[in-house]
């Protein structure tokens, strides 16, 4: 039977059990605006993408993966030797999870910098915030699992950050730690972060934003929102045939990385042993990293720690209020103070990430 033929009466089975005709109206209806800044629209799909292939290579490893600090080391060293392309699934579970934390982060610049987040898309905004926190969780609680050298130490230096928190320091270093010390108790503690608290809070605000995204389509930049000559494309075909194009071209860059340069495994953890020099934590958390490294010891009577971490801490909650911050997007105008403070943060984590690498 021929492929067309057999999709034609699969849909119709369906069809005859599930009412698919609002679905089909919005598909056949759907647009996508078409500027010189669409490029950016698809920043937000290749994320998408590349969660997909972290929920996929994530199982995988999980079939072989032991969460103790007696069998977590050889259990990644099982998967790289004697695993049939376990090497590969690991090095692509690896490169895909730094990948989507960058596009993460471009999408989110590029919403903020075309004004996206304005009325009435003030919940899409802070849904796609609160994802890139989450992927940043991912980030922190993944890197542990190896059990290596490297990861121990810097698991080590980043819960310290957390317990220098005032008040409520020393419980959110227990609470992370699974007590005083980086033992075996953490790695099982970030093991069930990662596979079971992060993908459940991941599931629902990924679900929302999606929900979001499609109720409300794509916004047009402010400076082109009047324009009488608008033009669109519609999303089924052309945009989601030009989407599955970039997917295709990101799994074909991935499997390249993965093979040329494939994730290494490093030394086994010894807690005994001292720090291996120039530690630093994952790119996406150099910026910071190096400014409480620049930070003066005291900063008139408070630590300087303490407060690079407050003031972190406070930049994230108002990078999910902007929306209701920024009155002049809200009116669909120019806001240049908010554009400013925007490129000044991307030169800022640039040029810090740059030196934390090259000092």
């Amino acid at each position: 039977m021929p492929f067309s033929s057999w999709a034609t009466k699969s849909t119709r089975w369906l069809e005859e059990r599930v009412d698919l005709s609002a679905i089909k109206e919005f598909i056949i209806h759907k647009t996508v605006p078409q500027h010189k800044h669409s490029l950016w629209y698809y920043m937000g799909g290749m994320t998408l993408f590349l969660f997909f292939v972290q929920v996929v290579t994530g199982i995988l490893l999980l079939l072989y993966y032991r969460p103790s600090a007696e069998g977590a080391y050889e259990s990644i060293q099982f998967i790289m030797t004697e695993v049939k392309f376990g090497w590969l699934i690991r090095s692509i579970h690896s490169w895909s999870a730094n990948l989507m934390i960058f596009f993460a982060f471009m999408h989110l610049f590029s919403v903020y910098l075309l004004k996206s987040y304005r009325k009435p898309r003030e919940l899409t905004w802070v849904s796609g915030v609160l994802l890139l926190f989450l992927a940043l969780g991912f980030g922190f609680s993944g890197y542990l699992l190896p059990w290596n050298q490297l990861a121990f130490f810097a698991t080590k230096v980043g819960t310290e950050i957390a317990g220098a928190v005032p008040f409520i320091g020393s419980f959110v270093l227990k609470y992370l730690r699974g007590g005083n010390e980086v033992t075996g108790a953490t790695l099982t503690r970030f093991f069930g972060f990662h596979v079971a608290v992060l993908p459940m809070l991941m599931t629902a605000f990924l679900t929302m934003h999606l929900l979001l995204v499609q109720k409300q389509g794509m916004s047009w930049p402010v400076s082109m929102q009047k324009n009488p000559n608008q033009k669109v494309i519609p999303f089924f075909p052309n945009f989601l045939l030009r989407d599955l194009l970039g997917w295709l071209i990101a799994l074909g860059i991935l499997v390249y990385l993965a093979s040329v340069f494939p994730w290494e495994l490093g030394v086994k953890a010894d807690p005994l042993s001292s720090a291996p020099a120039g530690i630093k934590p994952e790119w996406y958390f150099v910026f910071m990293f190096q400014t409480l490294k620049f930070l003066p010891a005291k900063v008139l009577f408070f630590e300087g720690e303490l407060l690079g971490i407050l003031a972190f801490a406070a930049l994230g909650a108002l990078l999910l209020l902007v929306p209701f911050l920024d009155k002049k997007a809200a009116q669909r105008l120019r806001s240049p103070f908010f554009t400013t403070v925007g490129v000044v943060s991307i030169i800022y984590i640039v040029v810090l990430t740059l030196i934390g690498y090259l000092v």
